[in-house]
């Protein structure tokens, strides 16, 4: 007799749930409410990647952040502080991809954008190592959306500083010379 396997409690299709859900969080502001060319109209800095980059790069990200959260769900152990934060932190990283596309496409803030990528790479960070402890190929998939949100980031930040902020009637940080 073999013994019994216990059943894994993240699956597949919680994955896919997450994934279609957020995503759709994400896409009504933009695509039916928002404004798709807000960000390029934007002084960007010349370190911005081109528009077209991030759906599929945030679909590889959210795939590979999904594929960790699965792992770590599933460990062999009792749950534990690294794994709740791991849950947590992921949980709340799920909450601010979602939420980014509100405060950016809709209602039109760059800083407010820029506050949600910034906690975005905090969360990441907590994630990651929390996740190392635990597992270090979910880590390993974790910090790619890390490294991305490095960049976004900077980006963002140099967004928020450099632009006026419709929503919060905020013009650029004094001081601040735009791009050339």
């Amino acid at each position: 007799m073999t013994p019994a396997v216990p059943a894994a409690r993240f699956r597949w299709w919680h994955g896919a749930a997450i994934l279609v859900a957020a995503n759709a969080v994400s896409f009504w502001p933009a695509g039916v409410l928002g404004d798709a060319a807000f960000y390029t109209s934007f002084c960007l800095p010349p370190y911005a990647p081109p528009d077209w980059l991030f759906a599929p790069l945030w679909l590889v990200l959210n795939i590979t952040s999904l594929v960790a959260l699965g792992r770590v769900a599933n460990l062999e152990i009792a749950a534990n502080r690294r794994r709740q934060l791991v849950l947590v932190s992921e949980g709340a990283g799920w909450l601010l991809f979602a939420l980014f596309t509100t405060l950016f496409f809709w209602l039109h803030s760059p800083v407010l954008a820029a506050v949600d990528t910034v906690a975005g790479l905090a969360v990441a960070a907590l994630s990651v190592a929390a996740a190392a402890g635990l597992d270090r190929p979910a880590a390993g998939l974790i910090g790619l959306r890390l490294l991305w949100l490095l960049l976004a980031s900077a980006v963002a930040v140099s967004v928020a500083l450099h632009n006026v902020d419709p929503f919060l009637s905020a013009a650029p940080s004094p001081g601040v010379k735009p791009f050339q």
